[in-house]
């Protein structure tokens, strides 16, 4: 599916498209098809209208192509899915300065989605593609420029049908690419019928179809990031709602057509493809089967989780906040307190030397009365004090000299 970003302005999809709102997927799928390849930016480099053409046409697929975003746009229109919703981006009409942003970002773990180029979807669709074997239990290397494609032909026949296909693709290098399936076009050529965006697991990019007769969902890790932007803390109980339901979960006996599409922003994506036949790995499939069933379990006991632990959290921020005000109550009261006791004393407070100080500038003597060197009251020594003490001694002397 291409570019998903909002237009300007929104329509009604089934209107966009041309089709009627009872149409089957495959109508709906075969009427964007046409009228992405006419307004795609690729080929309408110079008509701003085309490209809000193209944005309208897209953003009316991404609705109509995915069962439960259809079932609540008809349900409550536009207002239902629109948070749901992701952009992507063309990389051709980008320009270097842009790119190198949107590599950065990328690089640093933001998910960009881009979209395929016009003109590998028009040669697939005019069968002007060169189409390479890849057996059933082989794998093919290769490298691949970006906005290009390498496109692969697997054979099954009617066991390896009925046991059920797994076509993967990885990167040692950590390239970004895309895995396509192109379905037989009523024109002879191939229409894309799927897309898988590689996602890093471990050491490795990877992305894989899986065609097990039971139904199997792919990572969508757009919702996350927008998750995240929106409010961090239920960035948890989102994690699960990026699991969408791939669209197709069973081939039939015949060549069906895969293509590895160059995603990165500059340089060639380095790949290896692999067709495998689920008979040799019953038990790995059947435990496919089960972790399926285990996430989506799990993903409906999140929503009820989340309803619960946002409560939960409500009521710890309300405890929380009574804590602290608590805690500066009773702080309070016991300094009152404290300041209460403290005035039950006899003793008075100790001066301090900024009391002292100002005792004596309002003329108060902190001298011993009687002291010889007090100051008079004109502030000189008493001199007759002195005198007299000299007298004193002097007479007692004299007698005792006679």
């Amino acid at each position: 599916m291409e570019g998903t970003s909002a237009p300007a302005t929104r329509r009604d999809p089934y209107e966009v498209l041309c089709v009627a709102k009872d149409s089957t997927d495959q109508e709906i799928k075969t009427a964007y098809r046409k009228l992405a390849l006419k307004y795609h930016p690729d080929k309408n480099s110079s008509n701003p209208e085309a490209s809000e053409r193209f944005k309208e046409v897209a953003f009316s697929y991404s609705i109509l192509s995915d069962p439960e975003k259809r079932r609540q746009y008809d349900t409550s229109g536009f207002e239902a899915v629109e948070d749901s919703m992701d952009m992507e981006i063309d990389l051709s009409n980008l320009g270097t300065v842009n790119t190198m942003f949107a590599a950065l970002f990328s690089k640093l773990g933001v998910p960009i989605k881009t979209t395929i180029s016009a003109i590998v979807l028009e040669e697939a669709l005019n069968g002007t593609v060169t189409v390479r074997p890849l057996p059933i239990g082989t794998s093919v290397s290769g490298k691949v420029e970006k906005q290009c494609a390498h496109f692969f032909g697997v054979t099954i026949n009617n066991e390896q049908a009925e046991a059920g296909i797994v076509v993967r693709a990885t990167s040692a290098a950590q390239s970004k690419f895309k895995l396509l399936h192109f379905e037989q076009d009523v024109s002879g050529g191939y229409g894309l019928a799927l897309q898988e965006d590689s996602e890093k697991t471990g050491k490795v990019t990877s992305a894989g179809m899986y065609f097990l007769h039971f139904q199997v969902y792919r990572m969508d890790s757009t919702v996350n990031a927008l998750a995240i932007a929106k409010d961090p803390e239920s960035a948890f109980f989102k994690r699960l709602e990026g699991l969408e339901p791939c669209e197709v979960s069973e081939l039939k006996a015949g060549t069906h057509i895969f293509a590895v599409y160059g995603d990165n922003f500059f340089k060639t994506a380095s790949y290896t493809i692999e067709a495998i036949c689920a008979k040799s790995f019953e038990d790995t499939t059947e435990k496919l089967k089960a972790i399926e069933a285990q996430i989506l379990t799990k993903r409906n006991e999140l929503r009820l989780f989340e309803t619960e632990y946002r409560k939960a959290l409500a009521r710890y921020q309300e405890v929380t906040n009574r804590y602290s005000e608590e805690k500066q109550c009773v702080e309070e009261l016991l300094k009152q307190r404290d300041s209460i006791h403290s005035t039950f004393t006899l003793t008075k407070a100790p001066n301090t030397p900024n009391s002292i100080a100002a005792t004596l500038s309002n003329g108060s003597s902190s001298n011993v009365p009687g002291d010889p060197e007090s100051p008079s009251e004109d502030g000189n020594p008493d001199k007759s004090s002195k005198k007299k003490w000299f007298n004193l001694n002097l007479k007692g002397s004299d007698k005792k000299l006679g």
